[in-house]
Formats: C-alpha cells, sequence, structure tokens
C-alpha cells in the first residue's frame, strides 16, 4: 500500500474502536468522535457539532494544471442481531449464540469515497458542485435460527470545489463539504447514522505544487495565514520534499507524516505506542478476549493478528532508531 493511502486509511478509522477492543468498554459507548460533518438540523441544535467542514489551501501553478479532489468518510451501519421465534418471526436480541459463535448487535461502519477528476484550476472560478446521495441500505446474513441484519440511513449532501487566482502561478483552492441529510430530532447516536464520520480530504494535483500552510516559504506567509480551514488540518503527504498531495486530515498531523515500519497494522489509535496496545491485547483474559473477537470483525482482526506475532516482530516493536547524529 502507498504511504498516501495508508496515513489517509490511518485517520479514516482513527478511534473507530480503542483499546480494550470491546462493545462494553466505556470509551466504546461513545464513538465516532472525529471528523463528524453531522446533519445540519442537528448541528443548529449542537453546534459544536459542525454541519460543515471547510478546506482552504494554495497551489503554484498555471491555470491549465489540474487537481483531484478525494473525500473520503465512514457511514454507520447498525448491526441488529435477530432471532427466530417458534413463529418463525424475527425478533430482536442483543446477542445469538450459534455453533458455539456469539453474535452481538452493535454498529460498524462502511467506507465511502466520492472523487472529482482532471479539474482545471482556472475553470474553478466558477464553482464544480458534487452531490453526496446515498440511499437508504439493508442487508441480511441469514444465520443458524436467526439472522444478522445491516441497516444504514441515507445520507445527502455535497461537495463544493472552486478556486480564486491570487495572482499569477498562485491559486487559492477551496472545498467544501456540507450535510443535508433530513433529521428532525433524536439522540446524538441517532445523528450519528446521518453523520459523514472521519471525514478528509485528499487532494493532488498534475502541473502545480501544494504549498505548506504548517511551514510556509516567507513570500507566501500572508496568504497561507489568510486560508481558512473549519474542523480540519491540511498537510502535504507523500514522500518527503514532495508536494504534489495534500491531505485534509480532521486530526492534527506534520507534514509529510508516515506510519512506522515496524506497525504490524491498524489499532485504530495514532496516539498510542504499538508496543504497548499490543501487550495490552496479550494480556486481557480469556473473556475478554471472548468479547473483543465478537464486537467486530476488525477488532477480531486486531486480535488474531497480535496473538499471531513472532517473537522477531514483538522485538521490533520495542523501537528503532531512525537518525543518530553525532553531536560537537
Amino acid at each position: 500500500m502507498d504511504a498516501v493511502r495508508q496515513i489517509a486509511d490511518a485517520v479514516l478509522y482513527e478511534g473507530y474502536v480503542l483499546w480494550p477492543y470491546r462493545r462494553s468498554a466505556l470509551k466504546n459507548t461513545r464513538r465516532w468522535t472525529f471528523g463528524g460533518v453531522y446533519p445540519r438540523a442537528h448541528s443548529e441544535e449542537h453546534p459544536d457539532d459542525r454541519w460543515t467542514m471547510r478546506t482552504e489551501c494554495l497551489l503554484e501553478g498555471p491555470p491549465d494544471a489540474t487537481v483531484e479532489v478525494r473525500v473520503r468518510f465512514l457511514h454507520v451501519v447498525r448491526r441488529q442481531v435477530m432471532r427466530e421465534a417458534p413463529s418463525g418471526a424475527l425478533e430482536p436480541v442483543d446477542e445469538l449464540m450459534v455453533d458455539g459463535e456469539r453474535y452481538l448487535t452493535w454498529e460498524e461502519a462502511t467506507e465511502r469515497e466520492l472523487v472529482a477528476t482532471a479539474l482545471p484550476l482556472g475553470e474553478l472560478g466558477s464553482a464544480k458542485h458534487i452531490d453526496i446521495a446515498i440511499p437508504r441500505g439493508r442487508e441480511e446474513e441469514k444465520l443458524s435460527g436467526g439472522a444478522l441484519v445491516r441497516t444504514s440511513s441515507e445520507l445527502e449532501g455535497g461537495v463544493e470545489i472552486a478556486a480564486t487566482a491570487l495572482r499569477p502561478g498562485l491559486h487559492r483552492l477551496c472545498v467544501e463539504i456540507t450535510n443535508a441529510t433530513a433529521f428532525p430530532e433524536g439522540s446524538r447516536e441517532e445523528a450519528l447514522e446521518r453523520t459523514f464520520c472521519s471525514t478528509h480530504t485528499v487532494l493532488s494535483t498534475d502541473g502545480a505544487q501544494f504549498v505548506s500552510l504548517t511551514d510556509p516559504p516567507p513570500e507566501l506567509r500572508a496568504e497561507a495565514e489568510a486560508c481558512s480551514n473549519e474542523g480540519t488540518w491540511p498537510v502535504l503527504v507523500g514522500e518527503p520534499g514532495s508536494r504534489d498531495t495534500l491531505l485534509s486530515s480532521p486530526i492534527i498531523l506534520e507534514d509529510h507524516p508516515r506510519i512506522a515500519p515496524e506497525s504490524p497494522g491498524d489499532l485504530f489509535d495514532g496516539g498510542e505506542i504499538d508496543g504497548l496496545l499490543t501487550l495490552n491485547i496479550l494480556s486481557l483474559t480469556d473473556e475478554e478476549k471472548a468479547e473483543m473477537r465478537d464486537s467486530d470483525p476488525r477488532t477480531r482482526e486486531i486480535l488474531e493478528r497480535t496473538e499471531n506475532l513472532s517473537d522477531e516482530e514483538m522485538m521490533r516493536l520495542h523501537g528503532a532508531i531512525r537518525d543518530l547524529r553525532h553531536v560537537h
């Protein structure tokens, strides 16, 4: 997997589920806390939950240079366990044992992505609009004596892309994401089912170069400081020194962030140390591991991967020296 996709996926699943990776854990009763773009009606009652996300950045290049805009987010999926009643009808239950395997009612998520390609900077003076229109979903997975029913709410909104020429060879690019999904009223959990969760934007260019907003050159500092970013933090991504791709992230990153090569896989918590989390997982009781295994397919994968780490892979998690210099 290329470095840009690795970082984007790490942002997408940041906080998806947290240690100790169990449905019953207190910190997992309030999920999807990063990058939420909520229904407008909910946001008007809860101003801390924004209904828009706005990215502004700078590009150096000619008007015929093109950009690609990729908006990614998670769509909450309700996983309801159903048991077959004596009448043959399915009734909702919290859990169900089938052939020694336990199934739990909880939430999952599916990835959503919208892409606009080859947009010439010089033609974005008139904003380009992309509709977000995802219909309601329902899937039923048959089980012996029951079923898993996965449902998702419809989502509506849009992405507005525009560019402004500040002077010859310099453009300000703006990407605004809005959630217009109907939501009369309800709890935060109900609002989350109609939210663009873990939203972020990946921008790439052909024929131009993005300007670092973290450390802009002195001659562009004023223009960089004038960029307005709401609910997001744009950074350069890709190989160190490259300026053709930018990630607008809901969490603060440095330019050209990297995934440590020693990491055996995602643990959904970029602020932690893989070695510490791995040891914590291995120290869980059999009962706790069973709940972790049953809570979510992704937590099951974490558990199985962790339990199968070799001694050499475990040693690599203890740390590495990357830049040793002699100090006079």
